[in-house]
């Protein structure tokens, strides 16, 4: 049997990956790896450091403040998702939570977390919602982790716009309408608002800007975390790799 068969766990971690590299093992990997999964010495798991790819590892030192893995051979190249960001408002700590994991699931380059006029959270833990990054991408089998960003707020982010990006503007003023997105090439970002909505002005100003496409998530008004996961799977059943 291919011993890749037997590594049930997958691991990522932040050092170069190469044939017959040693990588150590931080305490906290430890823990979970040696404590909670049980694995000893001669062990085998998975390993990505979302650029070079996905590893076979095994375990030659295992204690519980650390330990050391031996790279076997590569089993992948690192698979980059579609060139989408997501920009949404932070809700209620667990619904963020999601929202974080079910964008990398669903394969997203980057994810930014904005402020706007109505947005309920004045700020977010991004330590947190990165590591939330990295556990979805260690489940879903993923070997690229987005960087989730700092809190900033829309109307200045928009003011610094790349303008070869274009934005898929969820307007929950458009429910009913078509569920379109344009057909238009190149990279993208999709822009879910806050619970309470766009402000008038801030919906005025994205309808006005050039690379916004205002789109229907459907004909009933979802959650925000709802209409994250609505809105990238309408993308990348358009535009992205799930065509």
């Amino acid at each position: 049997m291919d011993r890749s068969e037997t590594a049930k766990i997958r691991l990522y971690v932040d050092h170069p990956l190469g044939e017959e590299q040693s990588v150590p093992v931080t305490r906290e990997q430890a823990h979970y790896l040696f404590g909670v999964m049980r694995l000893g010495i001669g062990a085998v798991l998975k390993v990505f450091d979302g650029v070079s790819g996905e590893w076979l590892a095994e375990v030659v030192e295992a204690g519980k403040r650390g330990g050391l893995l031996r790279l076997t051979r590569k089993l992948r190249d690192m698979q980059p998702p579609p060139d989408v960001w997501l920009l949404f408002a932070p809700i209620k700590k667990a619904r963020t939570d999601f929202i974080v994991e079910k964008a990398v699931e669903m394969g997203v380059a980057r994810i930014l977390p904005v402020q706007t006029e109505f947005t309920n959270a004045g700020r977010i833990q991004r330590e947190r919602l990165q590591a939330h990054a990295i556990e979805a991408a260690e489940q879903c089998g993923g070997t690229f982790v987005p960087t989730v960003e700092p809190l900033a707020r829309l109307d200045r982010l928009l003011s610094t716009w790349p303008s070869e990006r274009q934005i898929m503007f969820c307007d929950e003023a458009q429910a009913g309408g078509a569920l379109v997105v344009p057909d238009i090439p190149g990279p993208w970002a999709v822009l879910i608002g806050p619970e309470g909505g766009f402000s008038a002005p801030e919906r005025d100003r994205l309808h006005r800007f050039d690379h916004a496409h205002a789109v229907s998530l459907g004909p009933r008004i979802l959650r925000a975390d709802t209409a994250a996961v609505a809105a990238l799977t309408l993308w990348q059943t358009r535009l992205g790799d799930w065509r």
